[in-house]
């Protein structure tokens, strides 16, 4: 944990550091993915484990409502982005993870949900979670584009997932503060692109 041994401007300056560390073309490459899923009326699946379980949930969210003008709430008429965060189930993966095994809980939703042409938002800082790289696994093998959110060396899921955001940096909570920062800025170009175009 980097902060341990910073004072909050120390921590600081070192996060922005991080941050002009990362390819923007990553960033790019996520949003016109989740905006083609728009335009096809195809879904996006977000998983993750921990605090980036947290952020799937987060960037679903945001996706969800944010991406939408006010004056878009009662316009039945607007299309709206597809988007379900497969972390929010807690019955449903406790079912799962109790009765075959935690590795299963976003494998087995996304044979329920998942098409080909969906996309699937794979976040795991340390790349090697087996749940995570079960659902790539079978989403390669299904037509669901896949695309991975990952920090220290990557792990498996930066060479396993299609497209990519990675954050080479060894500390889990600056990784998920970046993924994070990411997301927001997707969020903001979804929300141009549906909202203001």
């Amino acid at each position: 944990m980097i902060g341990s041994t910073m004072n909050p401007r120390q921590f600081l300056d070192r996060v922005s550091e991080e941050l002009g560390k990362i390819d923007p073309a990553q960033i790019q490459n996520l949003a016109d993915l989740i905006h083609e899923r728009y335009a096809a009326g195809r879904f996006v699946f977000i998983i993750g484990n921990g605090g980036s379980g947290s952020n799937a949930s987060h960037l679903c969210e945001d996706l969800g409502k944010g991406s939408l003008h006010r004056k878009y709430f009662d316009d039945d008429s607007k299309k709206r982005l597809k988007v379900l965060s497969l972390t929010d189930n807690s019955p449903y993966i406790l079912a799962w993870g109790n009765d075959e095994g935690f590795d299963r809980v976003f494998l087995e939703q996304l044979k329920n949900l998942a098409s080909p042409g969906d996309l699937l938002i794979a976040i795991s800082g340390s790349g090697n979670s087996p749940n995570i790289l079960r659902a790539v696994e079978w989403a390669n093998a299904h037509q669901v584009t896949t695309f991975g959110c990952t920090g220290f060396g990557g792990g498996k899921l930066k060479t396993l997932a299609k497209h990519n955001l990675h954050v080479p940096l060894d500390d889990m909570g600056i990784v998920e503060s970046i993924h994070l920062t990411a997301f927001h800025w997707v969020v903001d170009d979804m929300y141009r692109r549906v909202s203001l175009s």
